[in-house]
């Protein structure tokens, strides 16, 4: 028997035994009904990230790290630890995935690029402030 790790602590799995249905007993026939729409959205929504290629998937992503990086570039003042991270994992990811990223590749590297730049111009205007 194998364990997951959440927050809360280890959970035993089993992974013989098909997951318990939901149990929606406790809750008012709207709120069943509610639970059960969510149920099948999410079902729909798991099906449709089973059926795309996971290179896509994985790109975008890295396009969320992307993003990610370049808000916290633009608070003021910026958070330039919290923008390395986002641009470390993105880094990360890419270099570890090289030739395995599709048609995309090409365009994450320019952008994790791009976000370098951003990132050591924003870094060298807060060393230096009043010069522009």
């Amino acid at each position: 028997m194998s364990t997951l790790w959440t927050p809360g602590g280890e959970h035993p799995v089993d992974p013989e035994n098909e997951p318990p249905s939901s149990d929606f007993s406790e809750l008012s026939p709207e709120e069943q009904e509610q639970a059960e729409a969510l149920a099948a959205e999410m079902a729909a929504v798991r099906e449709q990230l089973a059926a795309a290629p996971a290179e896509i998937v994985v790109a975008n992503h890295l396009m969320g790290l992307y993003e990610l990086a370049a808000i916290h570039l633009s608070q003021q003042p910026p958070k330039l630890d919290q923008a390395s991270i986002a641009i470390d994992a993105m880094s990360a990811v890419i270099d570890s995935l090289e030739g395995r990223l599709g048609e995309a590749e090409g365009t994450l590297k320019d952008a994790l690029h791009q976000i370098r730049l951003a990132y050591v111009q924003i870094g060298n205007q807060e060393d230096t402030p009043g010069e522009e």
